[in-house]
């Protein structure tokens, strides 16, 4: 369960804030946007940075003081003075100087004053700083679910709607070559739309279930508040199991996967209930009709699925398992069948022109799953194209799973020594590339200029994961403090001072292109949503389009609008839960 006591604690620090604000006995200045913190917290033996951009501090050559103080009485429990000066002016335009409070460990409740300009968003050290975000990305995916209702009470009790979808999906006769229907009302909405697609649904919950491999101690009892709770499977589970059951559907007879489920176009801004538009099986155009990348997403999360699942459902496991083997064959069959939208459907395309990085993490999990030679082989033999294995930019995301399979291979009990070696080697090098780069940014996150593209907040969130994964194979505190930095990043320490995760921090995300959050008529949008972040390349129609492409970490706006930069999706969510997974204390129930 979510340690409550903690919860309750934290809350009663919150109101003790807000009461300081209202009634003035505390800091005579509003937050102000030139201090920017984490602002869900610290953790108490990790590295504690603030960033302060005011040109009132930034361009002078003295080092202004600043101070931290304790929420419920205002004491000052640090002191120090702020950085030199650091030009930001390939990502932000910023002048940034840092307050570091690292030594401060005392746990509670603070906020950061600096002299000239005001203080943070209040923020927590504690050491179980994460766990409710933890808790509120985690079941973002709850309130993502479809074909049924959803109501995020008791925690969230404006957001619910009632059950919707839930119609059998129809053939998609020119693109998926049968006509008919097939019951797939399961799963998760992928994004601000209402659509399901499978290579989508791969990375998100492929990345789901290794992290619940990887962190099951710290996971296991974790209580999401889904209809499923206290069923004896884990909650986190539940949850990946909805979207497992709808993924299953989309396999056919012959063992090839569809590529998604949607309408033939996007809905408006409505509820999902009041959705009543066809939803489309919808397959490649042509013979065979099922895509090889999907498949092989498919055969890869199946595989996960098999091992994951098999301590709490045995049989569910060996479907699982099945599966993925019957996709196999289908993909030796089949390697390169590739998708994009035809027979006049317009809505995500996910398309992918190169479906080998997708069948070697394929055969990675299922040489994993079931020690068979015949993946181990395969993987061995076509490993040695991506060199090196594990690179320092553009890390995994749905089109490129690259490294999932290699980190995959290399914790097989069979891999190959030697294989299993250079991908050890790889994936420190990139990771002390990744580190090194970090470091010398004044906002000390992991993208490059160029990697402020669609979805870059799922960029910095997978950084992170790469980086644990490193930790993992040579522990190294560095990996971890960096992760932490792209966390730090995505709750409020960046160039806007907000957090783009809606409904987490003081300051955040109000307005996604997410259609339940403009549609149901409260105020704040649905909670936990990781949002696209800052974009250099797209336009879209919202005020995204007034601003140029440099500095590009500036090109966000929190416009509905903006799907460019303000969209929503779950394959962002999943790396952030993977990270937050990490942080994680494994002695609390």
């Amino acid at each position: 369960m979510v340690d409550e006591r903690a919860t309750a604690a934290m809350r009663i620090a919150a109101v003790i804030w807000c009461v300081v604000l209202v009634f003035g006995a505390g800091p005579s200045l509003a937050a102000s946007p030139d201090v920017k913190v984490d602002q869900v917290g610290y953790l108490p033996n990790e590295p504690k940075l603030a960033m302060v951009t005011s040109g009132a501090v930034s361009s002078g050559a003295a080092r202004a003081p600043f101070v931290v103080r304790r929420g419920s009485d205002d004491a000052v429990v640090f002191s120090g003075v702020l950085g030199g000066a650091q030009d930001d002016a390939d990502h932000s335009g910023d002048v940034v100087r840092w307050a570091n409070f690292t030594k401060l460990k005392e746990r509670g409740t603070f906020y950061l004053q600096v002299e000239g300009v005001g203080t943070s968003h209040p923020f927590v050290i504690a050491d179980n700083t994460y766990r409710r975000t933890f808790y509120t990305v985690m079941r973002s995916f709850y309130g993502q679910r479809c074909g049924t209702a959803v109501d995020l009470g008791p925690t969230r009790p404006a957001y619910s709607h009632p059950a919707c979808h839930t119609a059998d999906g129809v053939f998609h006769l020119c693109s998926a070559g049968r006509s008919g229907t097939r019951a797939a009302t399961r799963g998760w909405h992928d994004a601000g739309d209402y659509g399901k697609y499978v290579v989508n649904s791969g990375i998100t919950t492929g990345t789901l279930l290794l992290a619940y491999e990887r962190y099951a101690d710290r996971l296991k009892a974790v209580s999401l508040d889904v209809p499923e709770s206290g069923d004896g499977t884990p909650d986190v589970l539940d949850e990946i199991r909805w979207n497992l059951d709808w993924m299953l559907a989309m396999q056919d007879e012959d063992g090839g996967v569809f590529h998604k489920l949607t309408r033939e176009s996007f809905s408006g801004f409505v509820m999902p209930q009041d959705d009543h538009a066809a939803r489309f099986l919808v397959g490649t155009g042509g013979s065979p009709f099922k895509g090889s990348c999907a498949t092989a997403d498919f055969a890869a999360v199946m595989a996960i699925a098999a091992r994951v699942y098999q301590p709490f459902d045995a049989g569910f496991a060996a479907t699982c398992r099945s599966a993925a083997e019957r996709a196999w064959t289908w993909l030796t069959a089949r390697p390169n069948v590739t998708y994009d939208n035809n027979c006049g459907i317009v809505t995500g395309a996910y398309g992918d022109a190169d479906c080998s990085d997708e069948r070697l993490w394929a055969a990675a999990e299922l040489f994993r799953t079931t020690g068979r030679g015949r993946y181990g082989s395969f993987f061995a033999a076509r490993y040695g194209a991506y060199s090196p294995t594990v690179r320092p930019e553009w890390p995994q995301g749905w089109q490129n799973v690259q490294n999932l399979a290699m980190w995959s291979y290399q914790a097989s009990p069979g891999a190959r020594p030697a294989v299993r070696d250079v991908i050890r080697r790889d994936t420190v090098a990139a990771a002390d590339a990744i580190v090194e780069r970090s470091q010398s940014n004044p906002y000390r996150h992991s993208i490059r200029p160029e990697e402020y593209v669609w979805g870059s907040s799922g960029m910095v969130a997978n950084y992170a994961v790469l980086l644990l994964v490193a930790n993992d194979v040579e522990a190294a505190p560095r990996y971890v403090h960096t992760a932490l930095d792209n966390l730090h990043y995505l709750f409020g320490r960046n160039a806007h001072g907000v957090s783009f995760v809606t409904g987490v921090g003081a300051s955040s995300v109000r307005h996604p292109h997410h259609r339940p959050s403009a549609g149901d008529g409260v105020a704040a949008p649905w909670p936990g949503l990781v949002i696209g972040g800052p974009n250099r390349y797209d336009d879209d129609g919202s005020g995204l389009d007034d601003l140029p492409a440099t500095p590009p970490m500036r090109r966000w706006v929190d416009e509905t609008a903006s799907y460019a930069s303000n969209e929503n999706a779950i394959n962002w969510n999943a790396p952030l839960v993977y990270a937050l997974a990490s942080t994680l204390p494994g002695d609390l129930p």
